[in-house]
C-alpha cells in the first residue's frame, strides 16, 4: 500500500501554494491530500501557468491533480503579501492534518513554509510548527535538518543567543539524544547510530578555560548515556567537527544552538535540505526555506526542497507501515 500524506502549503501569500501545484505534477511514492484553501491553490496554478484539478480526499489523484481537504481562508490571497487575517486558516490546516495523522487516517505530513510574524500579528501565539505539532501530540520532539550528505539536530531551537546556555541542561540533552537515537534506528534503519555532539563554547570549552558547560553539563550527560549503550562522540569543537574526514564516522550531529550547525548544513546542500520533526507518532518533513514573499506568484521558486521533503516523508511513512 502507498502511504497517504497530508500536504500543508503554509503561508498562503508565499511560495508554498505554487510549490504544491508543482508537486502535483510530479510522480511520487505517496498519495497526497492537500489541506488548503481551494481558491488559493487554483490561483497559484494560474499564476505559474500549470493546470490543476482538485479532487475529493477519497478519490485517486493523477498527474496535475490534488486531493483536497478544504481549509477556507478569511481573505482572498494576494501573492507576495502575508495577511494576518488568514493566520487562523494556516493554523487550522496544520492542526487538522496533525489530527488526521494521529488518528491513523494519514501516515505522515509534508509542510511548506509559514510566516511566523503574520501568525502572531493575527493574534495567535506561535513559535513554530515543530512546537505546535509536539503540543498536539503530547510528544517530546527534536528538530533535525538533513540533506543527502549531512544530518544536524538541535539541542535548542529558536532562542536568543544569550538564553542558550541556560537552556542546555543534562536532562534536556539526555532526552534529546534518546529521541535522535531512537529515530535513527526506527526511521533510518541504523542498527547502532553514532551521534556527534558539539560543545557549546569555542574549542568545546578548552578544559574549562572558555566556559564550564562542557565539564558541568554536557560531559556528564554523555557519559551517562554511553553507559546505557548510546554511541556518542564529543563534546567536539564545532569549528572542526564538520570536516569531511570526521563526518564520515557520524550518522548525525547534535548542535547546541540553531546557528551553530545549520549554516554548515545549508552551505553543503541548501536546495535539497529538509526539516524533520523527530519524536512524533508519525513522520513530519518540512521544507528548509522561508515563504519567499518576493518570489510568490512568479513561477520562479525552486521546488527542490518540497520535492525532497515529500520523497523522504513517503519513505519514512512506508517504513512505519505494516508489511
Amino acid at each position: 500500500m502507498r502511504p497517504r500524506l497530508a500536504l500543508v502549503p503554509g503561508e498562503p501569500g508565499g511560495i508554498g501554494p505554487e510549490l504544491c501545484v508543482r508537486l502535483a505534477h510530479r510522480p511520487g511514492a505517496a498519495d497526497l491530500i492537500a489541506y488548503a484553501d481551494p481558491d488559493t491553490l487554483r490561483q497559484a496554478a494560474a499564476a505559474i501557468g500549470l493546470p490543476l484539478r482538485l479532487r475529493d480526499p477519497g478519490q485517486a489523484a493523477g498527474p496535475g491533480e490534488l486531493a483536497l481537504h478544504p481549509v477556507p481562508q478569511a481573505q482572498p490571497v494576494r501573492f507576495g503579501h502575508a495577511d494576518p487575517a488568514n493566520a487562523p486558516a494556516v493554523i487550522a490546516a496544520l492542526e487538522t492534518a496533525g489530527a488526521a495523522c494521529l488518528a491513523g487516517e494519514l501516515q505522515g505530513m509534508v509542510t511548506g513554509p509559514v510566516h511566523k510574524a503574520s501568525i502572531n500579528d493575527g493574534g495567535i501565539a506561535y513559535s513554530g510548527t515543530t512546537e505546535l505539532l509536539a503540543r498536539q501530540a503530547g510528544a517530546e520532539v527534536v528538530m533535525m535538518l538533513a540533506n543527502p550528505t549531512l544530518r544536524v539536530a538541535l539541542a535548542t531551537t529558536h532562542l536568543p543567543l544569550r538564553a542558550v546556555a541556560d537552556a542546555i541542561t543534562g536532562e534536556g540533552l539526555s532526552r534529546t539524544l534518546r529521541v535522535i537515537d531512537a529515530a535513527l534506528r526506527r526511521d533510518f534503519g541504523l542498527a547502532r547510530p553514532c551521534i556527534a555532539v558539539l560543545g557549546l563554547n569555542p574549542h568545546a570549552g578548552e578544559d574549562g578555560h572558555l566556559g564550564r558547560e562542557e565539564l558541568d553539563v554536557i560531559i556528564p550527560a554523555l557519559d551517562a548515556l554511553r553507559a546505557q549503550g548510546l554511541d556518542l562522540a564529543g563534546p567536539l569543537p564545532a569549528d572542526t567537527a564538520f570536516l569531511p574526514r570526521k563526518l564520515a564516522g557520524f550518522d548525525a550531529v547534535l548542535a547546541m544552538y540553531h546557528d551553530q550547525g545549520l549554516p554548515v548544513l545549508k552551505h553543503s546542500g541548501f536546495e535539497q535540505a529538509v526539516n524533520i520533526t523527530l519524536g512524533l507518532p508519525y513522520p513530519r518533513v518540512a521544507v528548509d526555506h522561508g515563504t519567499a514573499l518576493e518570489l510568490a506568484g512568479r513561477g520562479s521558486a525552486d521546488p527542490s526542497s518540497l520535492f525532497a521533503a515529500a520523497d523522504l516523508c513517503a519513505r519514512l511513512a512506508a517504513r512505519r507501515m505494516p508489511a
